[in-house]
């Protein structure tokens, strides 16, 4: 898994680079927030499940089902984000399922179980290019940390930056013209 801050970076870029009237500040906020949501199934560890099992770590809760369906519990607060129902799903969906992706594209674990409940089969991206995180804090200050963050930095926060900065571009063209 990228670390959980990387998970946030996609939603804010978009965010960003969508601009303000496109995409508030509250919402951004719950998009990176929705990003990150999915490494909460660690706790699962705690309870004795297993990596492997469809409640364990990157199983359900890193799902297509889950990030179509959890956008919806915050359906009724659209007004305090102050989008359209349509608006707020999507950016909440994208903001789910970018934290799968990621972790799909990581060179470690048991791969992401995108098709929970009906398939326990877990799946990686056909490239796997981002280092895999390790647990807890200390192991950053390790060679193999600092390894994990420049992985991530090459391909996860550069990449973001430059689609940001695209939309940017492409909303101020679109007001020049």
């Amino acid at each position: 898994m990228p670390t959980v801050i990387t998970h946030a970076i996609v939603p804010i870029s978009i965010g960003l680079g969508l601009g303000r009237k496109a995409v508030p500040i509250r919402l951004m906020a719950a998009g990176a927030i929705f990003a990150m949501l999915p490494d909460a199934d660690v706790i699962a560890f705690k309870f004795g499940i297993a990596y492997s099992d469809a409640l364990g770590h990157r199983g359900a809760s890193h799902s297509l089902l889950f990030a179509a369906a959890a956008p919806l519990l915050m359906l009724p607060f659209k007004r305090f984000f102050g989008v359209s129902a349509v608006k707020l799903w999507a950016f909440l969906f994208v903001a789910l399922l970018s934290h799968s992706l990621l972790d799909a594209c990581t060179t470690g674990g048991l791969g992401v179980a995108w098709l929970l409940p009906f398939s326990d089969e877990r799946f990686f991206a056909p490239f796997q290019m981002i280092r895999v995180a390790p647990f807890g804090i200390s192991a950053y200050l390790t060679d193999r940390g600092v390894a994990v963050i420049l992985s991530e930095l090459l391909w996860v926060w550069l990449p973001m930056f430059c689609i940001g900065a695209i939309l940017r571009a492409a909303r101020y063209a679109k007001l020049k013209t």
